[in-house]
């Protein structure tokens, strides 16, 4: 019993002891190990909850994560060539339907066109079927030549305010892409391959053929001329003639 008075003795000394004293464990001080104080004090290191702490991520990577990221860059560039390849399409889409668009507002009348263009040539197989020295003759039939004239000059003026022109290559070198070659005739007076007569004249819309002309080309003649070729400027002078001195000839005397 005395053992025990006395450890009750040292306990109620000791709890006195710590709530008097401004010990440095005094929670009510303004000691060094307060924790009323006003941010954390050097040397401080705030516990990592569980899980959390630095050691977590320092394992070996599974084997599985590099074949998974090299699949996943794989299909990112895939999906990135196929977005670059879907919006070239619609690029070469818009300009393809602009491009319809403006044809579809140019050649519109083309059907339309191919079957005026035989009352044009009615009217010209009338001017035609009328002699000349007839026409002098009678003072009546030249007058309804001249009318008749006058529409086809009106009947064309009006298809090239649409823009459709008349072909009438007669003398001109064959095209085969504007002509249409339907006889081939002797002509030694005429270089090979002329239009020398045209059975049928042809029409051009805008850029583009809407009939071909229906001639007769030459055949055994002399072959067509070239064009000049212009002589190659000689070292050291100009196409003037000049030399290097800039004088035009002699011995570079005024």
């Amino acid at each position: 019993m005395n053992s025990d008075k006395k450890t009750e003795a040292d306990g109620t000394n000791g709890g006195q002891g710590a709530s008097a004293g401004p010990g440095p464990h005094n929670n009510a001080g303004p000691g060094p190990g307060t924790q009323a104080g006003p941010g954390p004090q050097p040397g401080f290191q705030p516990e990592a909850p569980a899980g959390l702490g630095p050691q977590s991520n320092a394992g070996p990577v599974p084997p599985g994560n590099g074949e998974e990221i090299a699949r996943l860059k794989a299909e990112a560039a895939d999906y990135k060539d196929r977005l670059l390849r879907a919006h070239a399409e619609m690029d070469n889409v818009r300009k393809r339907l602009e491009r319809e668009k403006a044809d579809a507002s140019r050649f519109a009348i083309t059907k339309f066109a191919r079957d005026v263009v035989g009352v044009g040539d009615n009217v010209q197989r009338a001017i035609d079927a009328v002699p000349h020295r007839a026409a002098k003759q009678d003072p009546a039939l030249k007058s309804f030549v001249d009318g008749v004239t006058m529409i086809e000059r009106e009947f064309l003026s009006v298809l090239e305010r649409h823009g459709i022109k008349r072909l009438d290559p007669k003398g001109e070198p064959f095209n085969p892409h504007h002509h249409q070659a339907v006889m081939e005739m002797p002509s030694p007076d005429v270089p090979s391959g002329t239009v020398t007569q045209v059975f049928q004249a042809g029409y051009m819309i805008e850029d583009r053929v809407l009939r071909p002309a229906m001639v007769a080309v030459a055949r055994g003649g002399m072959k067509p001329a070239a064009p000049p070729a212009e002589a190659a400027p000689q070292p050291g002078t100009t196409p003037g003639g000049a030399g290097p001195s800039g004088n035009t000839g002699g011995d570079g005397q005024a």
